[in-house]
C-alpha cells in the first residue's frame, strides 16, 4: 500500500514526517543548545528593554498591595502607604527581578518560536504550518494570563490577605521584596495556566489526545487541577485556592472545546477530499 503524499516510509516501513532530519544524540543536543541560546538571547534583550521602565513596572505591579494597605482599619488615608527595605541593595535587586520577569513576558514570542523550531523537524508539513498560530496565540495567552492575574485577581487577593489577617495590636510592616515575590508568583502562574487551552488544542491537532478522552477524564482533571492550584497558590487559604483553581478548570474546558473544533475541521476536510 502506497503511503499518503503527506507521509514517507522509513526503512522499517513505518510512516514518518516528510523531510524528517534524523540526528544522532549529539546532534539533538547541539540543536537544543542552539535553541536555548536563541531563547536566552531573546530574554536578555527583553530584560535590557524592561530595565528602562522597571521602576514604573514595579509600582504598577505593587499597586494592589498599596491599595490594600489603604483599607486597613485605622489607616491614614491622607498618607501614602509604604513598603520596607532591609538593606541598601534590596531596592536595586527588586528592580532587577522586575526587569527579569517583564523581559520574560516581552520575549515570549521568541521563546515560543525557539521551542517550536526545536520540535519542527519531527512534524509533518501540515503540522509545521501551525508555527505562526502557536507563537502568536501562545504569546497572547501568556501575556493575557499575567494581565488577568494583575487586574482581576491580585486586587481582591491582596485586599483579602491584608485586611482579613490584621489585628489592632499588630503593626503590619510589609517588605517590598516579599510582596513582590507574591505578586510575581501569581502573575507567572496565571501566565502558564492560560497556555492550557492552546496546549490541549495543539495536542489534539497532533493526534496525541482527543476531545472524547479529555471529556472522559474531566473529573480526574478537576482533582488534579485542585491539587495543582494548592501547590502553586502563593498562600494556602481557600479564597486564593478558588481564584487559582477556577481558571484552571475553565482553561481545561476551553481545551476540550478547542480539541472538538480541531476534530470537526479534520472530519470536514476528509469529507471534502472523498467527495
Amino acid at each position: 500500500m502506497t503511503p499518503p503524499a503527506s507521509e514517507t516510509a522509513s526503512s522499517d516501513g513505518s510512516a514518518r514526517p516528510e523531510d524528517e532530519v534524523r540526528l544522532p544524540l549529539m546532534g539533538h543536543l547541539g540543536e537544543l543548545r542552539v535553541r536555548l541560546k536563541g531563547a536566552l538571547q531573546g530574554v536578555l534583550v527583553g530584560v535590557v528593554v524592561a530595565y528602562a521602565f522597571s521602576e514604573q513596572a514595579l509600582w504598577w505591579l505593587l499597586q494592589p498591595v498599596l491599595d490594600a494597605l489603604r483599607k486597613l482599619p485605622g489607616a491614614d488615608v491622607a498618607q501614602e502607604p509604604w513598603l520596607a527595605v532591609h538593606n541598601s541593595l534590596e531596592y536595586f535587586f527588586v528592580l532587577l527581578r522586575v526587569s527579569l520577569y517583564t523581559g520574560l513576558f516581552l520575549a515570549a514570542p521568541v521563546v515560543l518560536y525557539q521551542l517550536w523550531a526545536f520540535a519542527a523537524p519531527g512534524l509533518y508539513r501540515r503540522e509545521r504550518r501551525l508555527a505562526a498560530p502557536f507563537v502568536i496565540l501562545g504569546s497572547l495567552f501568556f501575556i493575557g494570563g499575567g494581565l488577568f492575574a494583575r487586574l482581576a485577581v491580585l486586587p481582591f487577593t491582596m485586599e483579602y490577605l491584608v485586611t482579613t489577617f490584621s489585628h489592632p495590636h499588630v503593626r503590619q510592616v510589609f517588605s517590598i521584596d516579599a510582596e513582590l515575590d507574591l505578586v510575581l508568583a501569581s502573575i507567572l502562574a496565571f501566565g502558564v495556566i492560560f497556555e492550557l487551552p492552546l496546549l490541549l488544542t495543539l495536542l489534539a491537532q497532533l493526534d496525541f489526545v482527543s476531545a472524547a478522552a479529555l471529556a472522559k477524564y474531566r473529573r480526574h482533571a478537576i482533582v488534579v487541577n485542585l491539587i495543582l492550584a494548592a501547590v502553586i497558590t502563593p498562600t494556602g487559604d481557600p479564597f486564593n485556592l478558588g481564584l487559582m483553581a477556577g481558571p484552571l478548570i475553565v482553561c481545561y474546558e476551553l481545551g476540550i472545546l478547542g480539541a472538538r473544533l480541531v476534530e470537526r475541521r479534520r472530519k470536514s476536510a476528509e469529507a471534502a477530499a472523498q467527495a
